[in-house]
C-alpha cells in the first residue's frame, strides 16, 4: 500500500473511529449496564461539578463527575455542549441514587489508541510538535497519549542538532521543543502504555511535504541559497531546503564549459536564481550565471577594432571557421571566419589550426548587443596596423609614473605619443 500523510488527529473520520463504534455491545439498549462497558448518549446538562448524560435504554441518567471533567483535555472540555452525542465508559453501573457513573476521558483515550493503531497499520505519517524530552529522546503528544521518539529514530538533521550523547538532556533536546516533526507509529502496546514513534521512517513523506511547501512559497526571480547534491553531465542539482532544483550546464557560467565539475562540486554552498518554475511537475530551473556580471555589457570598453588579443581555439566549424576563447576574458568567445584565417584560400580550418591551440588574433568588430567579436588571424602582421601595435606595446611597457613628464614650472604635460615621435 502506498504511504500517505494522514490528516491531523480529529480533523476527519478515520479507521480508528469506525472501529470505535463497533465496541458498542449489541445489548446496549438493555436497562442494565456493566462496568467497563462503552455506552452512547446525549448531554442533558453541563455544570462545573458534573455532566448529565441521557443514555439509550437506561432508566436513569449517566453522570460524569468533576474529577473526570478535569481530566478532559481543555479544548474538549470547552467544546462540549448540551445535545452533543458522546461516548463514555461505565465506571459504576449504579450509584446510591441509581445513576450510572461514567468516564468521558477514558473514552477519549480509547479513541486515541485506536487512532494510533490505525496509523501503525497503514504506515501513515502525521505531524505533531515535540512537547518534552527525557534522557533517551523526545516526547510527542497525540491526543491524550504521550508518544516516545527515541534519539535513534530522529532524522539525520535532528540527530546532528542534538549533538553529543555525553551532554545533559536539557542541552541536547531543549532546542527541539515546539518544533513540528513528521512521524510514523512503529509500536503500539496498550498494556504497557507504550507508543513508539519514528521520524526516520517518515523521511520520504517529510521530504515530499517540504518540497510542496517550498514549491508553494518560491517565485520566479527569487534568489535562494542551496547545496550542490549531485553533478550530471547536463548540469548540477541543488538542494534548496526541501526540494532540488537544477542548474543546467548553460546556466552555470557565462563562458562555455564542458562539464559542471569545472564550476562546482558536490557539497558546495551556492547562490542561485529561480528562472523557471513548474509547480505541478515539481520542477525548479535555477541559474548561477544570472547572478554574475555579464562580461558582454562592457566588452566594447575593453576591446577595440585593430587590437591584438590572445585566444585559445575551442572548436572548429567547417563552414563558419574557428571559435576561440579570449585569454583575458574566458567568458568571451569570438569567431575567426575561414576567409580571415589566411591570405590564401582555405577549405577547412583544420588545415591551419587545431583545438587547444593558442593564437594571436586581430579584433575586427565588437558587437556587444549581438554578443559577437569578429577576429582575424591573417591580419595580425598587416603593416597598416603597425602604428597601433607600436603604441599599444609602448603603453604596456611604460611605467605609470612616466606617462606624464614634468615641465619647468612643475606642471605635468602628456608625453608625446609614439605616432608623433615617428612623424
Amino acid at each position: 500500500m502506498e504511504n500517505q500523510i494522514a490528516p491531523e488527529h480529529g480533523s476527519t473520520p478515520n479507521q480508528g473511529e469506525e472501529d470505535f463504534t463497533r465496541l458498542l455491545p449489541r445489548y446496549e439498549a438493555k436497562q442494565r449496564f456493566e462496568k467497563d462497558q462503552l455506552v452512547r448518549g446525549r448531554i442533558i446538562s453541563i455544570t462545573e461539578r458534573e455532566i448529565l448524560i441521557g443514555l439509550e435504554g437506561a432508566k436513569s441518567e449517566g453522570i460524569v463527575t468533576s474529577k473526570d471533567i478535569e481530566a478532559l483535555p481543555k479544548d474538549v472540555r470547552n467544546s462540549l455542549k448540551e445535545g452533543d452525542e458522546v461516548f463514555a465508559y461505565v465506571l459504576q453501573p449504579e450509584d446510591e441514587s441509581g445513576n450510572v457513573t461514567l468516564s468521558l476521558s477514558r473514552a477519549i483515550t480509547e479513541k486515541d489508541w485506536q487512532y494510533v493503531e490505525a496509523l501503525r497499520q497503514k504506515q501513515q505519517a502525521v505531524e505533531y510538535p515535540i512537547v518534552g524530552f527525557n534522557k533517551g529522546g523526545v516526547i510527542i503528544k497525540i491526543g491524550r497519549l504521550r508518544g516516545f521518539l527515541p534519539t535513534s529514530q530522529l532524522s539525520a538533521a535532528h540527530q546532528r542538532m542534538v549533538g553529543d550523547e555525553s551532554l545533559p538532556p536539557e542541552q541536547r533536546f531543549q532546542k527541539l521543543i515546539g518544533q513540528k516533526v513528521l512521524v510514523k507509529v512503529i509500536e503500539v502496546d496498550r498494556e504497557r502504555n507504550r507508543l513508539i514513534l519514528s521520524e526516520r521512517a517518515a523521511s520520504k513523506e517529510a521530504r515530499q511535504m517540504q518540497k510542496e511547501r517550498l514549491l508553494n512559497s518560491i517565485e520566479v526571480g527569487q534568489v535562494l541559497e542551496g547545496t550542490v547534491t549531485s553533478i550530471k553531465d547536463f548540469g548540477a542539482f541543488v538542494d534548496l531546503g526541501g526540494a532540488d532544483g537544477m542548474v543546467h550546464l548553460t546556466e552555470l557560467a557565462h563562458g562555455r564549459i564542458k562539464h559542471p565539475s569545472e564550476v562546482v562540486k558536490e557539497g558546495d554552498q551556492v547562490t542561485v536564481k529561480v528562472i523557471e518554475l513548474d509547480r505541478e511537475a515539481g520542477r525548479i530551473a535555477l541559474s548561477m550565471k544570472a547572478l554574475m556580471p555579464d562580461p558582454w555589457l562592457s566588452v566594447e570598453e575593453r576591446y577595440k577594432p585593430g587590437q591584438l588579443v590572445e585566444a585559445e581555439v575551442v572548436s572548429l566549424h567547417p563552414r563558419h571557421g574557428v571559435f576561440v576563447r579570449l585569454k583575458d576574458d574566458p567568458a568571451i568567445e569570438g569567431l575567426v571566419r575561414l576567409n580571415e584565417l589566411s591570405d590564401k584560400p582555405v577549405k577547412s580550418p583544420r588545415e591551419l589550426v587545431k583545438e587547444g591551440q593558442q593564437l594571436t588574433l586581430r579584433v575586427l568588430r565588437v558587437e556587444s548587443a549581438q554578443r559577437q567579436i569578429a577576429l582575424s588571424l591573417r591580419r595580425v602582421s598587416w603593416s597598416e596596423y603597425a602604428d597601433m601595435d607600436w603604441q599599444a606595446e609602448v603603453s604596456e611597457e611604460m611605467p605609470a609614473e612616466q606617462e606624464h613628464t614634468p615641465t619647468e614650472e612643475g606642471t605635468a604635460e602628456p608625453a608625446q605619443s609614439s605616432v608623433a615621435d615617428a612623424s
